[in-house]
């Protein structure tokens, strides 16, 4: 199963990846959870043990030079549009409780179309996780679909967007709905967080872009406290990895 989590910033997206990563994993399936958003946590959201010290890969220069064959920053030459990345998921990647980690980070600069070494290693590393491995493989994005690309838009089982009960989450939901149709993605939906009755729950499903809506991740005064004190959401607040496993048993459902 491929899932790519996108939304609006501060809507819940690691949360979303970190509680489904546990949930698989209980589940005795492999997973490997991808970080490819420009603030990269989701080290800090699953407990990881110095968090602030992981290298996203698009800021290792040699190793880009190294693939790409292209000086990083240098502009007018020629690089490899198809380096080898095959071995990178399990050479870069931090393991925890069963959970494998890649922090990818994203290119800085040079605007979202940029073709760069940076983002050809990039998009093939995507490419690679989502066609040829066999675990579970749970992306977080930015808040669009930068890494994804056409030759990938049908392996991904779903583009789930996070949104919260409030109109701006469901603005930034509709641009990726727009961009993921763009490139031919059309297994989207929505999961809500941060809901705190049956009026948002409602607001949610009124507004959901005629996408399914697969749950709904319960707001959790004990999340926010375990993010102040870096202890995992899952670990803080039953009824969320409870409505998480919900979430995961429908997506299993759908992919049998």
């Amino acid at each position: 199963m491929k899932l790519a989590i996108g939304g609006k910033g501060g809507v819940g997206k690691t949360t979303l990846v970190a509680l489904l990563s546990k949930a698989f994993r209980e589940r005795g399936m492999d997973v490997i959870i991808v970080d490819a958003d420009p603030d990269p946590n989701l080290a800090g959201a699953l407990g990881f043990p110095d968090a602030d010290k992981i290298i996203p890969v698009a800021q290792m220069k040699e190793l880009i030079e190294e693939r790409t064959g292209a000086k990083v920053g240098a502009f007018g030459s020629f690089f490899k549009m198809n380096p080898k990345v095959e071995d990178l998921p399990d050479e870069l990647s931090v393991e925890k409780n069963g959970i494998r980690l890649l922090v990818m980070g994203t290119v800085k600069g040079g605007g979202s179309g940029c073709v760069c070494p940076e983002s050809v290693l990039l998009k093939n590393l995507i490419t690679h996780l989502v066609l040829s491995r066999d675990e579970v493989v749970l992306m977080d994005m930015e808040a669009g679909v930068e890494h994804l690309g056409r030759g990938t838009s049908g392996a991904v089982n779903r583009l789930i967007i996070v949104v919260e009960p409030g109109r701006r989450s469901f603005e930034t939901a509709e641009r990726i709905k727009t961009l993921a149709a763009d490139i031919g993605i059309t297994g989207i939906a929505i999961v809500g967080n941060k809901v705190r009755n049956d009026s948002d729950r409602e607001f949610i499903e009124k507004n959901a872009l005629d996408v399914p809506v697969l749950g709904f991740l319960p707001y959790s005064a004990k999340a926010i406290e375990a993010d102040m004190k870096s202890i995992p959401a899952a670990e803080a607040d039953e009824s969320l990895r409870l409505a998480a496993s919900e979430i995961a048993d429908k997506l299993l459902a759908e992919n049998k």
